[in-house]
């Protein structure tokens, strides 16, 4: 009888859940990932919009509240240049540059993704290239050298780029 308990037991522990174990959500995490740390860079160069969100921001949302929930101690970076540069402006070259009233729409997004911890860069070569000045972006974004010079060095420096 002892032997038939701990044979039980054993099987339970190595079992797959039955449907009646099944989280809430459904969903049985097979390949689980914890990370203590995470260095990552965004590529952001083009418009992805889901519906009218920029993808970008929902990325960088649901990667710092996981991060924070998971405990792990990330070190992100989104740089942003070409097509999608203008998501950083200021309102009023916001207006300006995109015909527009009302102000940069992403700016509050910018600012809660720099508020978590994120580091928020522009590229000189796109802002050369558009004739925008620091003074054009909203106030603590950087401004690196060129983009695609700066994602080889973070990715030298153990980055990992994700490009949304």
């Amino acid at each position: 009888m002892r032997r038939l308990a701990f044979v039980l037991i054993a099987l339970s522990a190595v079992a797959p859940a039955c449907a009646g174990d099944a989280p809430a959500d459904g969903i049985v995490i097979d390949v689980p990932v914890r990370l203590t740390s995470a260095k990552v860079v965004f590529n952001v160069d083009r418009r992805d919009f889901a519906g009218d969100e920029p993808v970008e921001f929902d990325f960088l949302r649901v990667m710092t509240a996981d991060f924070a929930a998971a405990g792990t101690r990330p070190e992100i970076v989104a740089i942003f240049h070409g097509a999608a540069g203008y998501m950083l402006l200021d309102d009023a070259k916001y207006d300006a540059v995109r015909n527009w009233t009302g102000g940069n729409p992403y700016k509050s997004q910018v600012l809660a993704a720099m508020a978590s911890g994120v580091s928020i860069e522009e590229c000189a070569q796109t802002m050369r290239d558009l004739g925008w000045t620091n003074a054009d972006l909203i106030p603590g974004i950087k401004v690196n050298t060129g983009a695609n010079l700066r994602i080889i060095e973070l990715v030298q420096e153990g980055y990992v780029q994700i490009q949304p």
